[in-house]
């Protein structure tokens, strides 16, 4: 279905709360109800994947996977099993600095409040962490199933799943004739077309030590991008910022970056690489990202010096 665009495009927003996180719509299109029953539509289908992934509703498939552990496979929709392998895909490439199976950590260690005035004991930590491996998330490509192989085991998509439903989303508004917009999960965020003034769709790159300015801007029109931040939550320790973000290996929080902001053709792709290259660091997350011809990335470090990737533009 096309759009008729003889009169004058108008940007149309909604906002919905969604998979626990504010999403905000943008349809791009010259007449109101047109747009409406598109936004309508895309909040109906992120509404379908989150029943799908969440962990907060006992019968969901996630959760029908994750009381199975250790005991038998799940049958999952060919849709969930997809997002699944292409996760254990990401784990692999990041050498497990991303991980679904995080769902299965100790959260008691890490409460990231004010009370919290030292750092878990090493080996305690460590222990947390002992069935977070994605390695043993068991796929059955003919029967379409899913084993977590120990008891205990957890998965959660809480780091590519804002990003899909963006994506699939997206698809849908496309699908339907929608020639520009912007779908954005909580700050991670796809665009295609322009503007309604026919300009590109531009992005400012959040300051570390003040969301409220950007220290950079970025044309963004046909991308999507996705930032990991130490800056919203973090526990000061020994005059040391570490972040919310644990490393799956060590069971630690880490340091030594404040933001990773990932340019990616997807927002699923987007929002599960920014965590793990804040894990990894910035020489080795730099690395990872060069050798990938379609994604960029810009890292800022707890000095306030700016990293990018070989293929990225800052203005």
């Amino acid at each position: 279905m096309a759009i008729v665009t003889d009169t004058a495009l108008v940007e149309y927003k909604q906002s919905e709360r969604l998979m626990g996180n504010h999403f905000e719509i943008t349809v791009v299109a010259p007449a109101e109800a047109w747009a409406r029953e598109k936004i309508a539509m895309a909040i109906a289908e992120i509404r379908r994947i989150e029943r799908l992934l969440t962990t907060f509703d006992e019968n969901s498939q996630t959760n029908q996977v994750n009381q199975q552990a250790g005991i038998s496979p799940v049958k999952v929709d060919p849709e969930v099993f997809a997002l699944i392998k292409r996760s254990l895909k990401i784990s692999a490439v990041t050498d497990g600095a991303f991980d679904i199976t995080y769902g299965s950590v100790d959260k008691r260690l890490w409460n990231f409040d004010r009370n919290m005035k030292q750092l878990p004991d090493p080996l305690i930590a460590r222990a947390a962490v002992k069935l977070i491996n994605y390695r043993n998330v068991l796929l059955d490509e003919a029967a379409g199933t899913v084993l977590l192989k120990e008891k205990g085991m957890r998965i959660g998509f809480g780091g590519i799943g804002k990003g899909y439903a963006a994506d699939m989303a997206k698809a849908l508004l496309v699908k339907e004739g929608v020639q520009s917009g912007i779908v954005n999960a909580s700050g991670d965020l796809i665009t295609w077309g322009t503007q309604a003034d026919n300009k590109p769709w531009t992005i400012g790159i959040a300051h570390p030590d003040d969301a409220r300015s950007a220290f950079s801007w970025l044309n963004i029109s046909n991308l999507a991008i996705a930032t990991s931040g130490n800056y919203e939550k973090y526990v000061l320790i020994d005059g040391r910022k570490y972040s919310h973000t644990i490393n799956p290996k060590t069971g630690m929080p880490v340091s030594g970056i404040k933001s990773v902001t990932i340019i990616s053709p997807y927002a699923e792709i987007a929002d599960a690489m920014a965590t793990p290259v804040m894990v990894m660091g910035v020489k080795a997350g730099l690395h990872l990202i060069d050798q990938i011809d379609y994604l960029g990335c810009i890292i800022v470090d707890d000095h306030n010096k700016i990293y990018s990737s070989k293929n990225t533009h800052l203005e």
